[in-house]
């Protein structure tokens, strides 16, 4: 939704000039300083990491959080501009990126791998088709347009690639836009009771406040089973070998997530995130007391 990108928006300016001067990510374990890049739009990423800057922060931790789009945060993280993020999707979603840069970074762990994690297309859940081998023939209902998210983006790379040529999509108009763009179309045809077809992607808690159901994917191009995954720059075992290791065993169900989604953004309408967090953990303590021990 627009109200999570606001946010995000709000916070990525704050955290801009908060960090004017301060040197780059590297700094050893004496100043346990740790910069985290989280991806702009992903709301996996940003709940995944406020709850480890709340975790390491009670460890005596100074956790920076910065906000970019997945391109260059990826970039910064190969460059040692940032130490850490939590929400790298393979084998698909970030490959491309991951391929790019792998001489400069290190896969840490990955915290999820229950096989439901996946790219999707969606349309609301009253949509008169169920899979995307019936979309050609009816493109018209839904205005012969699907709406997706940032160019460059691993679903718009399996979109324009995979999908499209393989179920004979070309005469869909295939309009990239933004995140919360996407979700704004979303909202908007689904309190008006009209069809809607997007890109969109599991675990994501707009399918808790919305009613949308997937389409299936009988050419298996587009619903593959993705991994979640910390990756770091090249180093930060060497520099905070407590914290890799931490990393490496963390684990969080779907369940567990969409729970800490539905607390931040759906059930509280605030960019004060630290309360609902310590909310969150308080409610979960010998999960959270399990991340560090």
């Amino acid at each position: 939704m627009q109200k999570t990108t606001l946010k995000l928006s709000a916070i990525a300016a704050a955290s801009a000039l908060a960090l004017t001067g301060c040197s780059a990510a590297g700094a050893d374990d004496a100043d346990k300083k740790i910069k985290l890049a989280v991806f702009n739009g992903w709301d996996e990423a940003l709940a995944t990491s406020l709850l480890w800057e709340a975790v390491l922060e009670e460890k005596g931790y100074d956790v920076e959080l910065e906000y970019a789009d997945v391109a260059p945060a990826l970039t910064g993280l190969s460059q040692g501009d940032y130490d850490f993020t939590t929400d790298v999707w393979m084998p698909i979603t970030h490959a491309s990126f991951i391929e790019q840069y792998e001489d400069d970074l290190e896969k840490v762990g990955v915290w999820n791998d229950e096989g439901n994690a996946a790219l999707t297309l969606a349309v609301n859940e009253d949509a008169p088709i169920d899979s995307i081998d019936e979309l050609a023939e009816k493109a018209d209902l839904f205005g012969n347009k699907i709406v997706s998210i940032e160019p460059g983006s691993g679903i718009v790379n399996s979109m324009e690639n995979e999908v499209i040529p393989a179920y004979g999509l070309q005469d869909m108009e295939f309009a990239t836009s933004s995140t919360a763009a996407m979700l704004a179309e979303v909202k908007a045809a689904t309190t008006a009771k009209e069809n809607v077809l997007v890109t969109l992607w599991q675990p994501h808690w707009a399918y808790s406040q919305f009613p949308l159901k997937n389409l299936k994917d009988p050419k298996g191009v587009l619903n593959t089973d993705e991994e979640l995954s910390i990756y770091s720059r090249t180093g930060f075992a060497d520099d905070f070998p407590e914290v890799d290791q931490w990393l490496q065993d963390f684990e969080m169900s779907l369940d567990q997530l969409y729970d800490l989604e539905n607390l931040l953004f759906v059930e509280n309408d605030t960019d004060d995130y630290a309360p609902l967090i310590k909310q969150w953990m308080e409610d979960n303590k010998d999960y959270v007391e399990g991340l560090t021990s």
